[in-house]
């Protein structure tokens, strides 16, 4: 059972895993960065709390520990209670949700294990915007999409305000590095996955006439501006479009994506690689 401690000093260092967040993120590439993972909200600490990633602590107002009650009676970790003036001073900013958690980082799967239990990846090259890449972890979820594969120039998928932006979804759909690349994408076709590069490029061909039943698939999607570059393109078994109307040339990376699993079939029957 949780540990339900109150404090009342900001300065307390058993709070230091939730200092400063809104200038220092946890991210191990920051410097003095320790590479904790943090959830805000209560839906997003309850995501987080059934994870496999180890739990640290939590800190939060009253009523917001109370409501994880049945989630804490599982758990050894402190609880810290604090006012919201507490936690304001503490974290940097007001924290509208109520609540934090803290965990430590997991060893990520192996991007071989990965492929292998998947019918459907997603693969991202050049998206460094947090929100997109939490956006596109949360439709990954909802649509079945069994991994997201990571090429060059992608943000950190743990970073906060990824983690917030999915919904806590990025911490249970597996990801891993795709290295090296380009030539990862050549691994995925001799690994028996199809890919299709998402691009409003001349030459593409509609995403509905490329979509084969059963097969399985790897959708690759590049960044929000430049798009895949041409050496991604190149690599892959197809160009393929989502069709629009007139005076519109491209979609948000995140909805490009969201349409393209629909498109695949991932569904109810999806997420077959899947880890809490």
């Amino acid at each position: 059972m949780a540990q339900v401690i109150e404090v009342t000093d900001p300065s307390d260092p058993r709070l230091d895993d939730f200092r400063d967040l809104s200038s220092a993120d946890r991210r191990p590439d920051r410097p003095g960065g320790r590479g904790l993972v943090i959830a805000e909200g209560v839906v997003v600490v309850q995501r987080l709390l059934a994870s496999r990633y180890p739990v640290r602590g939590l800190l939060g107002v009253r009523r917001r520990i109370e409501a994880l009650g049945p989630e804490l009676d599982r758990l050894d970790v402190p609880a810290y209670v604090a006012t919201a003036e507490v936690m304001a001073e503490t974290v940097g900013f007001h924290l509208n949700r109520g609540v934090l958690a803290a965990a430590d980082r997991a060893t990520p799967p192996d991007v071989a294990e990965l492929a292998a239990k998947a019918r459907v990846l997603a693969v991202l090259e050049g998206v460094g915007d947090h929100e997109n890449l939490g956006s596109i972890f949360r439709n990954a979820a909802a649509l079945g999409v069994d991994g997201v594969l990571l090429g060059p120039g992608c943000s950190d998928p743990l970073y906060r305000r990824s983690v917030r932006v999915s919904m806590g979804h990025v911490l249970a759909v597996p990801f891993a590095p795709l290295e090296p690349w380009p030539d990862g994408l050549k691994w995925l076709r001799d690994s028996g996955f199809r890919v299709l590069a998402l691009t409003p490029a001349a030459g593409s061909v509609p995403l509905s006439e490329a979509v084969r039943p059963g097969e399985r698939v790897a959708v690759l999607l590049g960044s929000e501006g430049p798009g895949l570059t041409e050496e991604a393109i190149a690599a892959a078994d197809a160009a393929v479009r989502i069709p629009m109307a007139g005076g519109v040339d491209s979609l948000n990376v995140a909805t490009a994506g969201a349409v393209a699993f629909y498109a695949l079939g991932g569904g109810d029957d999806g997420g077959a690689a899947r880890q809490g």
